[in-house]
């Protein structure tokens, strides 16, 4: 005869109840014991009476319940992961099988199938990775299976550091976080994704990917936010950047990227704070963290391949993360200042470059000469050696103040493009009326010149 085996409560009210019946004892006392109305112990009594111990048996034990995952479905969750969707943390993975693949699990039950297999999330917890590590020990006392021990410790992941945690910001823009970061973010060559990370909200108010860490990405981030939201109070960096980096002792001022980026931003009244602490600013870094986990994966599920697609598509996929991990500010109040218009911005995020005007009153910039005209289209002619400071744009155009005067430079190219004395057409043309910003624009040589001589790491060159 088969040997029944009871749990622990079932084997409990079976012999409350076998006593009950032997001993013709209380029943109101049994039911109290087992936590029941007095007519279920007239229902277990009539039970074991007629099927004895194995009444007491759950009539669902060995049955699988009806919302039980088929097996074929486990082991797609399973070859999708370890294929199409690797290294997704495993709430990234649980949304793109419901957005992607139609299937829509818990995070709990890929966990589980992922586990019975040994593959921890990359983003596993302590807890997690201690517990796998106990699994480790007592399998090598259990048995000595080294391929189902090479599994388990090929998945265990080293700790990282953890970054300790301070209250955030009170208002929206009185704190964006800036940095960089190099990675694998698509294809095979490594780019660096600048972000720009207001504190008090956690929203991405900027992003931008370039080759390497760059005044030009710095620059292209700080449009985005002025455009978008407008000036804000604080930049916080690390000090290892183009903000302040170590190697300062520039002699050329357009290669000094600290006093380039720090005159911008003293222009638009925006303090810069910096730290060589990274858990100082844990907030964009720990957002890293989070876009090396999930946007590498979106990146390759969108098939992008180079810088220019993969800053077209920031554009729409900054507004979903936003919308799904920011806070919501429409509770916080908002400190960034008026939006600047889009001309001014063009001028201040420039580049700025001290030149010096030759014997053929032009000026040399980047293996080109350069002819100041003024806004009739009129060249303008100075001495040679006459001080010119070149300020290039950020969409590129080239402007030249000297003294007080702002002029626009035209490119000189070795041979004319047409012959007034053979081209008829010219004969009766007038001159181009050249744009030249007013004078209060944002930059002048002095000033350039005066904040320059204030920066220290500039006066340990001269």
């Amino acid at each position: 005869m088969r040997k029944l085996l009871l749990t622990m409560n079932e084997n409990q009210k079976y012999e409350i109840i076998k006593k009950l019946v032997e001993t013709n004892g209380n029943k109101k006392a049994a039911a109290l014991k087992i936590g029941c109305s007095y007519r279920h112990i007239n229902r277990l009594i009539n039970g074991y009476k007629k099927e004895g111990k194995a009444f007491f048996i759950h009539g669902n034990r060995g049955r699988k319940p009806a919302i039980t995952i088929p097996q074929d479905t486990k082991q797609l969750i399973l070859d999708l992961y370890l294929t199409k969707y690797s290294d997704c943390n495993l709430t990234h993975y649980s949304e793109l099988l419901k957005e992607r693949e139609g299937i829509s699990v818990s995070v709990s039950t890929i966990s589980s199938i992922l586990r019975k297999e040994y593959i921890l999330s990359p983003k596993a917890r302590r807890s997690t990775k201690k517990a796998l590590k106990k699994e480790l020990k007592a399998l090598k006392s259990k048995t000595k299976s080294k391929k189902k021990e090479a599994i388990i410790q090929s998945s265990i992941l080293a700790l990282e550091d953890s970054h300790p945690r301070r209250p955030r910001c009170t208002y929206f823009g009185e704190m964006i976080q800036m940095d960089a970061s190099v990675h694998l973010w698509f294809g095979n060559l490594k780019s660096y994704l600048h972000i720009a990370v207001d504190d008090a909200t956690g929203q991405i108010v900027g992003a931008y990917f370039d080759k390497q860490e760059t005044l030009n990405g710095y620059y292209h981030v700080l449009y985005q936010i002025l455009n978008n939201y407008g000036i804000p109070y604080q930049f916080f960096t690390d000090n290892r950047t183009v903000f302040e980096y170590k190697k300062k002792g520039q002699k050329s001022i357009e290669n000094d990227t600290f006093t380039q980026f720090g005159y911008a931003c003293k222009q638009l009244g925006i303090n810069i704070r910096t730290s060589s602490i990274a858990q100082a600013k844990g907030r964009v870094e720990r957002m890293f963290g989070t876009l090396q986990s999930r946007l590498t994966i979106e990146l390759r599920l969108a098939n992008v391949s180079s810088i220019e697609e993969a800053n077209e598509f920031l554009n729409s996929y900054i507004k979903k993360f936003n919308k799904q991990f920011a806070l919501p500010a429409n509770n916080i109040k908002s400190v960034f200042e008026k939006q600047p218009d889009l001309d001014k911005i063009n001028l201040i995020l420039a580049v700025l470059s001290s030149r010096k005007i030759d014997n053929g009153s032009c000026l040399k910039y980047n293996n080109n000469y350069y002819l100041p005209v003024n806004s009739k289209g009129v060249a303008v002619h100075y001495r040679k050696g006459t001080t010119a400071m070149v300020i290039k744009a950020f969409n590129g155009a080239l402007y030249s103040c000297i003294g007080d005067q702002v002029y626009a430079l035209e490119l000189l190219p070795e041979h004319k493009p047409s012959s007034k004395a053979f081209d008829l057409a010219i004969l009766h043309e007038k001159p181009k009326k050249k744009y030249i910003p007013p004078m209060n624009h944002p930059w002048k040589q002095a000033s350039f010149e005066k904040y320059a001589k204030k920066q220290s790491h500039r006066n340990k060159i001269a």
